[in-house]
């Protein structure tokens, strides 16, 4: 059994400034005190929603991948579906459905959730929410939000294998599932 009565401690949080809000993106400085005293008076915290990302594969057993470029490190690369869960759905799994249809068209199928994990725990408060879907079809026009430029592919479980192999992939919240789902498939 792990034993876990030493753990550390929560930090005290003296004082939190909002330093910008935005739909996608809060910023905040907090001052905080640790267990042994210690203070660090500009400790950020980015606040974001939770993301959802979808492993998909339809009733041939390819994989629903895109392509699309990403401004932040300025190159176009292979991803799993992907965004951000919205007030308005009712539950990650829906919000993960939703985004498949949107920037795919594919529906249906049966689903699961596969892993939630953290982009980054020391300073961001979101988490990121991986579901399998399989079996789904192709059910009609996608309906991309005007900031999206997508191209859809279908790729076999060797190619994604060989992807990832490549470090293709490079976006480790897609990634980790991948690797996660290859891992189990032995």
């Amino acid at each position: 059994m792990i034993d876990l009565k030493n753990d550390p401690q929560p930090w005290e949080v003296i004082d939190s400034e909002y330093l910008f809000r935005r739909p996608w993106l809060t910023a905040r400085r907090d001052h905080v005190r640790l267990p042994n005293g210690a203070e660090n008076p500009e400790y950020y915290v980015l606040e974001y929603p939770d993301w959802v990302n979808i492993i998909a594969r339809d009733k041939e057993g390819q994989f629903i991948m895109i392509r699309q470029y990403r401004h932040g490190r300025g190159e176009t690369s292979f991803e799993l579906v992907a965004g951000v869960i919205d007030p308005t759905d009712p539950n990650p799994q829906a919000a993960a459905q939703r985004e498949l249809y949107e920037e795919t068209g594919y529906v249906g199928g049966h689903w699961e959730h596969f892993i939630t994990l953290s982009p980054n725990t020391s300073a961001m408060t979101n988490l990121s929410h991986t579901f399998l879907a399989t079996d789904v079809e192709f059910g009609g026009e996608r309906h991309l939000e005007p900031t999206e430029d997508i191209v859809v592919h279908l790729l076999t479980e060797d190619d994604v294998r060989g992807l990832l192999e490549r470090g293709e992939i490079r976006q480790a919240l897609m990634a980790a599932p991948l690797w996660k789902y290859f891992c189990l498939k032995k």
